[in-house]
């Protein structure tokens, strides 16, 4: 009898071993802004898990190793975006903060590559989901995002605007002529704004130059 159950009780304790561990994913980022081993991962006031190490990709940017502890595992799905931040508890050092864009959604894999995101892209994102709803909640997301561009190096913020740029000419490039009217009179005024904004900052280093590719692309907006 005790050879039967034997295997048995090593079978379960194998299984639960795996239901239980840790959730390993990959996070790539363009950038580091300063992460490290060992900061934190965040979601809502949560510490859900940690930086296991950064490493160099082929392609040019970082992949980030992390851990999301068991308990957590189930609040990580294909709605779950991740973006570097300044640790809110720990002076100096960097966490990822985890967000849901969506309610639902299947559980990450173990192993899964992630494309990491940035707060920017995030809050630009919901902007445009907002233009159907109410247009004092889309003024508090362009305030929002002012205070947040702020916080950003001129050198981060040109990269984002200009890859964000490339990506709302391919959604206008597919939407209908009511989304990308509302596009060009609601969201393009704004960013044009930020640009100047960023231009005058940059002006007193002689800089200024560097935001010509993103006038052409605001142009090329304008014109679809």
């Amino acid at each position: 009898m005790l050879k039967k159950i034997f295997p048995l009780l090593i079978i379960s304790f194998v299984i639960l071993g795996c239901y239980s561990r840790d959730l390993n994913l990959k996070i790539r980022f363009t950038q580091t802004e300063g992460l490290r081993a060992d900061d934190r991962i965040i979601f809502e006031k949560n510490q859900i898990g940690k930086v296991d190490t950064i490493s160099y990709s082929e392609k040019g940017d970082y992949i980030a190793d992390v851990k999301i502890d068991k308990g957590f595992k189930k609040a990580v799905t294909e709605y779950s975006r991740f973006f570097i931040i300044n640790d809110p508890s720990v002076k100096g050092r960097k966490a990822i903060k985890m967000v849901k864009v969506a309610a639902g959604g299947v559980p990450l894999e173990k192993g899964a590559m992630i494309e990491g995101s940035t707060r920017f892209a995030l809050l630009l994102g919901q902007m445009e989901e907002d233009f159907g709803k109410a247009m004092s909640e889309l003024s508090r997301k362009i305030n929002k995002l002012s205070d947040e561009i702020k916080q950003i190096p001129e050198s981060e913020e040109i990269k984002n605007l200009e890859h964000y740029l490339n990506q709302l000419k391919e959604k206008m490039k597919k939407s209908g002529k009511e989304f990308r009217e509302k596009i060009q009179k609601e969201l393009l005024p704004w960013i044009q704004k930020e640009i100047e904004n960023l231009k005058e900052r940059l002006r007193k280093f002689g800089r200024e130059k560097e935001l010509e590719p993103l006038e052409v692309k605001m142009e090329e907006l304008r014109k679809i």
